[in-house]
């Protein structure tokens, strides 16, 4: 109903404006009067409420309506009033601002209806409304500006309707970022900041609290809805969620007033932002009380924080230990005596005047009081013994935001008409040239205060954070804990002095309000499904997972070699794992492989010492000499496989295990060849030891040999082992081997090995039951027997076994076998030869068919 009002007071508008080319002006709609004025050769005009309701008219639209009738006086509208007029008065006594020049001024009452304060702006700059009948319109207009509105809705209103004309209002109290689009009101500016910067202070104000968890409630206009959208958006931002955002109203009915309490008690956030306008709180702090809604934590926006009314309709302390954003507080010498001086609103405007005068101090002139319930006016009233709206002073910054703005209208001017000893002239610019200027305006008050407009027609941002705090009197007091200034970097903006807050239910500690209790480091959130993002679990942090930090939204994967600690807070170095010399595994197997090669070089004395008896001499001890030599290293070359792996220690372990066990197994051969053929050799007419004498059996000792050399020379070339990081067996550990580089060299050498033993083993089976006391083919047998079953099982246990016993398993191999030849071959003829010896001779060796000597 407003906005069709509002539209149709543009179009009278428009009709009024165009009527100027007419030879007549034809006055549409009832005419509208200033509640206050003085006349001076420039005129700023006023808009204010100075009631804050009217009288619900029937509205038939079949007939004219008839004229509003305004309610409820309100005195800050006088205090805005009384503002305007000290500054007036100020700059026509000044010498130096507009000599010459004197401001007037006209104050209208917009009776805080949207169409009533279009209809009032449009009197304003038509300059028309007391032109006689058919007058002819060349009147010029007389106001330059226009201060007002006091909300932000009929700021926007009254922006839309004056903004073609270039006319610029000048806002000391509408905050609604929407007022800063240019392309929709490029006429308004304000002296208050803008609600852009306002609603992100307090969401981080809120998020500086700690609270994650918030309701919230708007005034549902402009004001409320805007700013709450922009609180959201930058709370959502800083990781705050809303649990409910209502709309209220002043004129909401009783029904949905109640819903509105009953999504409050059935709430589980703890803090209320308020973006509410002050009377749209006074009415709900009744219904809260009613309805036991008490205990909660209360933030609030400079539209009621700071507000002394509200406070003192607080008698139940509801908004105890509320913190929100207010104008910083300003100096301005005798604003305040002034506005007391309530005289001078007289002289202004006399019908109002007895309005307020009644209203002030509870009374009525005799002409008017017929029911004789209130005192009778006597004019002699002192303003010292009321206490009320007009005599509270707590709004001060927005009485001086109205100084600054008839300041900046008068600074404009006298940069305009070019001021220096006296005005040169008295010609009122045009609404747009002076527009231009105003936006460029900068000037210093009398206490020092800049003043300018930035290009959105805004002020710099700056708010003193307010407590409600508890006084000795027990009564609210307004202490300043902080301050937030937009102009300064992000973690320079918001400061508080957290031990001078005084909170809910006059505790010292910081109320909470979560949806979820914070995840500790070792934790990450996990969203709830069907929830906003503050309602979560806490999840653990996976194996090789941390977070360090608390409410962290994921954990982080540890470096490859490290993983993560008990707590999942932290990573450490990853154990690291190999066959080490200082364990108990690594100390056996070398004590064995020590103890195989030590066995091995007795023998080789026991062999060397007895080397020209029988027994030694008819197995071939040339090779047997060798065989030992090769088992000694065989035993020594498992060492290279304990320790850390090395570049070095990676290539030589495999290459020396296969050289040194194909020399042992070349041996081995040879023994068997020998003895096969020697049996050979017995038989009439053979002549096969000739082609299988000494030097045969050494070159082909060599030939399998640098066989082997080659396939390692190979593996070396193309892809040789080297140290590796094994990360995946292991999760929590590091197992350092050797890694193979290419399989198939690893495999080339084992197969090779394989084939000459699985060869050896079939040529000695064939010889195990030659007749000679000193055959040793059966004792080869067994120990290729033993050998093969060795590797065969090896290769499953090498393949399945974990970490450093991958590497135990090829030791133990290696030693098995070693000692499986050592004992098998050469046991049996130590036995003989220490503790036998009456068989160790050529007698007993011819009691059985004698052996061909070599």
């Amino acid at each position: 109903m407003e906005s069709l009002f509002a539209i149709l007071y543009i179009m009278m508008a428009i009709i009024t404006f165009s009527a100027a080319n007419e030879t007549a002006c034809s006055l549409q709609g009832e005419p509208v009067y200033p509640q206050l004025s003085k006349e001076g050769d420039i005129i700023v005009g006023g808009i204010f409420p100075f009631h804050s309701s009217w009288e619900i008219r029937d509205l038939s639209y079949v007939a004219q309506p008839p004229p509003l009738k305004c309610m409820s006086l309100d005195f800050r509208a006088f205090q805005y009033s009384q503002s305007l007029i000290f500054a007036t008065e100020e700059i026509n006594n000044s010498s130096s601002l507009l000599p010459g020049i004197s401001l007037g001024y006209k104050i209208y009452d917009t009776c805080s209806s949207m169409a009533r304060g279009v209809k009032v702006a449009m009197a304003l700059i038509n300059g028309n409304d007391n032109m006689a009948q058919g007058q002819v319109c060349t009147k010029p207009d007389q106001v330059q500006a226009i201060i007002g509105d006091t909300a932000s809705s009929p700021c926007m209103a009254i922006a839309k309707s004056i903004g073609p004309f270039s006319f610029p209002i000048i806002s000391h109290y509408a905050t609604c970022e929407c007022l800063s689009d240019k392309k929709k009101y490029p006429s308004f500016l304000r002296t208050i900041p803008s609600d852009y910067h306002q609603s992100r202070a307090l969401a981080e104000m809120v998020n500086h609290f700690g609270w994650t968890w918030v309701g919230a409630l708007r005034t549902d206009d402009d004001y409320g809805n805007s700013g709450m959208a922009t609180f959201t958006k930058v709370a959502e931002q800083l990781g705050v969620c809303l649990e409910y955002s209502l709309p209220f109203f002043r004129t909401y009915s009783q029904e949905k007033v109640l819903r509105t309490v009953e999504l409050i008690k059935t709430s589980t956030s703890r803090v209320i932002v308020a973006f509410l306008a002050h009377w749209d709180l006074e009415i709900l702090l009744h219904v809260f009380f009613e309805h036991n809604i008490t205990g909660y934590q209360w933030v609030g926006t400079e539209g009621w924080i700071s507000d002394s009314t509200v406070a003192s309709l607080d008698k139940h302390k509801i908004l105890l230990g509320a913190i929100g954003l207010a104008i910083p507080k300003t100096k301005v010498t005798g604003l305040k005596e002034f506005i007391l001086d309530i005289y001078p609103l007289k002289s202004a405007g006399s019908d109002i005047f007895t309005k307020f005068w009644e209203a002030l101090f509870k009374c009525k002139y005799t002409s008017q009081n017929d029911s004789g319930d209130s005192p009778v006016c006597t004019g002699n009233e002192n303003l010292s013994d009321v206490e009320n709206t007009f005599t509270d002073m707590s709004l001060l910054p927005i009485f001086s935001n109205v100084y600054k703005g008839v300041y900046a209208v008068a600074h404009t001017l006298h940069n305009l008409l070019g001021c220096t000893q006296t005005c040169p002239t008295k010609r009122q610019p045009d609404p747009l040239t002076f527009l231009e200027h105003l936006k460029m305006v900068q000037f210093q008050t009398k206490e020092g205060e800049e003043v300018h407009f930035d290009e959105n027609g805004d002020p710099a941002a700056k708010y003193e954070i307010i407590n409600w705090q508890i006084s000795k009197e027990h009564q609210y007091e307004f202490a300043t804990v902080g301050y937030y200034d937009s102009s300064s970097p992000p973690h320079n903006r918001l400061a508080v002095n957290l031990a001078s807050i005084m909170w809910t239910q006059n505790s010292s500690q910081v109320p909470v309000s979560v949806c979820s209790e914070s995840c500790p480091p070792g934790t990450r959130k996990a969203v709830q499904k069907g929830k906003p993002i503050c309602c979560f679990d806490c999840i653990p942090c996976a194996e090789g997972e941390i977070s360090n930090m608390t409410d962290s939204i994921a954990c982080e994967q540890c470096d490859q070699d490290y993983w993560s600690n008990v707590h999942r807070d932290g990573c450490v170095k990853k154990e690291t794992e190999y066959l080490s010399y200082n364990e108990i595994m690594g100390i056996l197997l070398t004590s064995i492989s020590i103890t195989g090669a030590f066995m091995t070089i007795i023998i080789a004395i026991i062999f060397f010492k007895y080397k020209n008896t029988p027994i030694v001499k008819a197995n071939n001890s040339e090779l047997s000499f060798l065989l030992l030599f090769s088992l000694a290293l065989c035993f020594l070359c498992s060492l290279t496989f304990i320790g850390q792996p090395s570049e070095w220690s990676c290539m030589l372990r495999h290459t020396a295990f296969g050289i040194t066990f194909v020399l042992c197994i070349s041996c081995v051969l040879g023994k068997t060849i020998v003895v096969l053929m020697a049996f050979r050799a017995t038989l009439p007419g053979s002549n096969v030891m000739k082609w299988f004498g000494l030097p045969q059996q050494r070159l082909s000792v060599l030939v399998f040999t640098l066989i082997q050399v080659i396939i390692c020379v190979l593996w070396l070339t193309k892809s040789p082992p080297y140290p590796f990081k094994n990360l995946k067996h292991y999760k929590e550990k590091i197992i350092l081997e050797c890694h193979l580089g290419s399989t198939i060299g690893f495999w080339a050498v084992l197969g090779y090995i394989g084939l000459l033993a699985l060869l050896c083993f079939v040529l000695a089976f064939l010889a195990r039951k030659l007749p000679d006391n000193f055959n040793e083919a059966k004792f080869i047998t067994f120990s290729m027997l033993i050998f093969c079953a060795v590797w065969i099982t090896f290769i499953p246990a090498y393949v399945s076994s974990p970490g450093k016993f991958t590497v135990a398993v090829e030791i133990f191999a290696i030693l098995a076998s070693s000692f499986a030849l050592l004992f098998c071959i050469f046991l049996p003829k130590c036995y003989v030869i220490l503790l036998k010896p009456e068989k160790n001779s050529k007698r007993h060796m011819m009691g059985k068919i004698p052996l061909k000597s070599k």
